[in-house]
């Protein structure tokens, strides 16, 4: 049953909106952490299935983002005139159970299908998790919970690489598939249960019905006929091709070219990519609210200048041969490369009317889930394969060395056109 929306402070106390708060939370810890379990057990899935390093790129970013995000737009859509409880609680349980069944792949095949339920399953995760956020929480405390929310991207990365790492090595992969799905599965279940539906607007000061409508067709026409807004995607997309295959082949590269085990792998990477993308966050916040007070244009220039101080630490991860340098230059990687969202994603709310804010953050999630979690570890695959015959397990290597500084410097060129075009705009 819906709030109502009259004296809504009154009838939902602060313990039960820090409860929902904590349950959305939590689910998308479960989002990111049923995600990203493969890349830690990749290996292992290699030798058993004799895959190739093209198919285990299909496995860990195309099969999950194609249907990820090709039914994202449309759930998000429905979301706005259904219950988002019951879809946030339905999608929940079906990528646990996906995640689960993976277990239990006997093939490529098999455990690709199950990629494609969880992206499917995924897909209905965070735009009604978002709405249902908006509608617990006031304008003034909102900004505070989609951020608390938020977090649960890097948490989530965090323990899928811990636990991944140790129950890859201890009890194998299958084991890890089933301890991450199964007890999703039971959360689901409670979420449905004890997370009511708010009422659409419930906390919202005054409803707005004036100014001008689009439909999908005119809002898409308008945002694609701006420059700005067409070259901030782009850079975007491959900034995001460039984390991703970093973020995706990272265990591999680990275990491949330096040798260490898989437990030893899921502690690092974890704290690396769990800690440092959460540091990277909250630096971003202060930087961007500091700067950006007194000139808009840092909001381009921050990601711009982390992005080029990437290249730096992204050369000595690659190259170094000292696992304690390539784990501190992974480090800075993480740290640097998760800067950039928020001051895009801010630059680019500013050139589209309010009403039009939600499609256009769903067209930059389109672009960078597509081409950023899409191709990023499909390319590096596909070139690792090429590059085996000659390379050997030092292929990867140059793989990542080939995809890597090529994305991070045409991101950097696209946030540069994008800041020429908008330099006397107030953004």
């Amino acid at each position: 049953m819906p709030f109502d929306s009259t004296n809504y402070h009154e009838q939902v106390s602060n313990r039960y909106l820090n409860y929902v708060l904590v349950m959305l939370t939590l689910a998308y810890v479960f989002n990111f952490a049923d995600r990203q379990i493969l890349v830690i057990l990749q290996e292992s899935i290699k030798e058993e299935f004799k895959l190739s390093d093209t198919e285990l790129g299909l496995l860990s970013g195309f099969s999950f983002a194609l249907f990820y995000v090709t039914l994202g737009i449309p759930i998000a859509r429905y979301a706005d005139q259904g219950n988002r409880r019951n879809i946030v609680a339905g999608s929940f349980g079906l990528w646990s159970i996906m995640t689960a069944i993976s277990g239990f792949a006997g093939n490529f095949i098999h455990l690709l299908l199950a990629r494609i339920g969880l992206g499917v399953g995924q897909a209905g995760g965070s735009p009604p998790a978002h709405a249902m956020i908006s509608d617990y929480f006031p304008p003034a405390k909102r900004t505070r919970a989609i951020s608390t929310y938020s977090a649960g991207i890097y948490i989530g990365v965090g323990i899928g690489f811990l636990i991944g790492g140790y129950l890859n090595q201890h009890y194998g992969w299958r084991t890890a598939f089933f301890a991450m799905g199964i007890p999703g599965i039971i959360f689901s279940l409670l979420f449905y249960l004890t997370v009511k539906e708010p009422k659409k607007g419930a906390t919202d000061i005054r409803q707005t019905t004036s100014g001008e409508s689009h439909t999908l067709r005119s809002a898409l026409k308008l945002m694609l006929s701006n420059k700005i807004f067409l070259f901030l995607t782009i850079a975007i997309a491959l900034h995001v091709f460039c984390i991703y295959a970093l973020l995706n082949w990272a265990p591999s590269f680990m275990s491949r070219v330096h040798g260490m085990k898989s437990v030893d792998i899921g502690v690092s990477l974890g704290l690396i990519f769990g800690l440092g993308g959460g540091i990277g966050t909250y630096a971003r916040r202060f930087l961007t609210n500091l700067l950006g007070k007194k000139d808009t244009r840092y909001y381009l220039r921050v990601p711009a200048y982390s992005i080029l101080l990437s290249l730096l630490f992204t050369a000595g991860a690659i190259f170094l041969h000292n696992n304690y340098l390539t784990l501190f230059c992974l480090c800075g990687c993480a740290f640097l490369q998760s800067i950039f969202l928020g001051p895009t994603f801010a630059v680019a709310h500013s050139l589209v009317p309010a009403p039009m804010r939600a499609l256009n953050s769903a067209i930059l999630f389109f672009a960078l889930n597509l081409v950023g979690l899409g191709f990023g570890p499909l390319v590096v695959g596909i070139i690792s394969d090429l590059l085996q015959p000659t390379q050997g397990i030092e292929s990867l290597r140059w793989a990542l060395s080939i995809i890597l500084p090529l994305s991070l410097v045409s991101a950097v060129f696209f946030l540069a056109a994008a800041g020429k075009i908008g330099m006397n705009t107030k953004l």
